[in-house]
C-alpha cells in the first residue's frame, strides 16, 4: 500500500462535495461548525465550489464539475488531506468523470468520508493500493467532537490506529434525539457485536462470543458496493489475488437497503467472486434494515445465510457506518480484530 502523508497543524485540509453539498439545514450549520473546529486545532480549511451548490440532480451541481472538485484538490501539492462534506446517493456519476489513473498515479494523501464516498475510496483501494478512511463526513465535526471524530483524526495525524471502546450507540428511529444540528450522539443502546461461527454448514452464533480476525481491509457501504460490482470501479478480484495471502477481510455495511436487498446483494458480491480469498467479514449495523423482518429474513440472516458456505466466521453488529457512533476504519490497511464478549477491538497497519 501507498501510505499517505500524515497532516500536521498548519497544514490544509480540503472539503469536496461529490455527492451531496451543504446547503439546507442541518448540514449548513454543521460545515460551519466543523470548518471552525478545523481552524481552531491549528488547520488551513479551504473549501470546493460544489460544497455549497445544490443545482445538481440529487446531487450538489453538475457531476462533471462535482468531479473537477475532486481532482482539483487532490491533485493540488497545497492540500494536504480531503475530507467529503457528506454522503449522499448519485456520486457513482461524478466519479464517471474522475481520472483515477491519474490519481493513482498521484502522490497519495488521505480521503475521508462514508456511505457514498465509497465510490472513491473503493477503486482508489481497489485499484490503486491507496489507502482511505472510512469515517465521518466534515459535518460531523461540527459538533463537540466523541469518539469518532477524535479517532478519525488521530489516523489522519497518524497518532494512533488502534480502537476500542464503542460500547454504546444510538437508535436509528430515535425520537427523543435533540433537534439541536450540534447535539452530541445520543447513545442509549449498549453495543453487543455478535460472532456467527461455522457449524455444520451453518452460521451460528457463537456462545462465547470470541473471535479474532487477521487480514487486509477492503469493502464499504453495500448501496454502492452492489452498483460498482462488474463495472471498471471494480477492482476487486485484483486487489484479493495481489493480498490472498494475507486474506481480506470483508467490512460491509447498509444504508437504505431493505433486508431482501441486502441478502440479494450479498448474493450478487458472492456470485462476482468478491470473497473468493476472505477471512471474515465485519458487518455494521444497518440504517434502514435496523430490526426489520420482511417474510423471515431479518438484517441477520440476510447476511449468515448467503456466507455459510464459505466457512468463514462473521462479526455482525459493528460499530461503523449510518448507525452512529462509528469507529473509522483504514480501507486497504492490515487489521487485526479481537472480539471478547462486547470488547471490539481493531488494530491497523497500512
Amino acid at each position: 500500500m501507498k501510505i499517505p502523508k500524515y497532516i500536521r497543524p498548519g497544514d490544509t485540509i480540503g472539503l469536496v462535495a461529490p455527492s451531496f453539498g451543504a446547503t439546507i439545514e442541518p448540514y449548513v450549520t454543521r460545515l460551519e461548525a466543523a470548518i471552525s473546529n478545523f481552524e481552531k486545532k491549528g488547520y488551513h480549511v479551504r473549501t470546493a465550489p460544489s460544497c455549497y451548490k445544490s443545482d445538481g440532480l440529487g446531487i450538489s451541481t453538475n457531476p462533471a464539475d462535482a468531479a473537477k472538485d475532486v481532482m482539483d484538490f487532490y491533485l493540488d501539492e497545497g492540500i494536504d488531506a480531503v475530507i467529503s462534506v457528506g454522503g449522499g446517493e448519485l456520486m457513482n456519476e461524478t466519479i464517471s468523470h474522475l481520472d483515477f489513473a491519474k490519481l493513482g498515479a498521484a502522490a497519495p494523501k488521505w480521503y475521508l468520508g462514508y456511505s457514498d464516498n465509497t465510490n472513491f475510496l473503493f477503486p482508489m483501494a481497489a485499484l490503486y493500493d491507496i489507502p482511505g478512511i472510512y469515517g465521518p463526513c466534515a459535518t460531523g465535526f461540527g459538533k463537540k467532537w466523541e469518539q469518532t471524530e477524535a479517532d478519525s483524526f488521530a489516523i489522519l495525524e497518524g497518532r494512533e490506529a488502534c480502537f476500542g471502546g464503542y460500547r454504546m450507540y444510538e437508535l436509528p428511529d430515535d425520537e427523543t434525539r435533540s433537534e439541536d444540528p450540534l447535539a452530541p450522539y445520543h447513545l442509549t443502546q449498549n453495543a453487543r457485536p455478535l460472532v456467527f461461527l461455522p457449524d455444520n454448514g451453518q452460521l451460528k452464533p457463537s456462545a462465547e462470543n470470541e473471535v479474532q480476525l487477521e487480514g487486509r481491509l477492503m469493502g464499504g457501504c453495500l448501496d454502492v458496493l452492489e452498483n460498482l460490482a462488474g463495472t471498471r470501479f471494480d477492482g476487486s478480484h485484483a486487489f484479493a489475488q495481489r493480498y490472498k495471502k494475507e486474506g481480506i477481510i470483508w467490512m460491509l455495511e447498509a444504508c437504505d437497503l431493505s433486508p431482501m436487498m441486502i441478502r440479494r446483494t450479498i448474493w450478487h458480491l458472492k456470485m462476482q467472486g468478491w470473497f473468493e480469498h476472505a477471512s471474515g467479514f465485519l458487518i455494521g449495523r444497518p440504517l434502514a434494515a435496523f430490526g426489520v423482518n420482511l417474510m423471515g429474513v431479518d438484517q441477520y440472516n440476510a447476511v449468515t445465510d448467503i456466507l455459510a458456505d464459505l466457512g468463514l466466521p462473521v462479526i455482525m453488529d459493528c460499530p461503523f457506518g449510518h448507525v452512529a457512533p462509528m469507529m473509522p476504519l483504514i480501507l486497504g490497511a492490515r487489521i487485526s480484530v479481537q472480539l471478547a464478549g462486547d470488547d471490539l477491538k481493531v488494530k491497523m497497519k497500512i
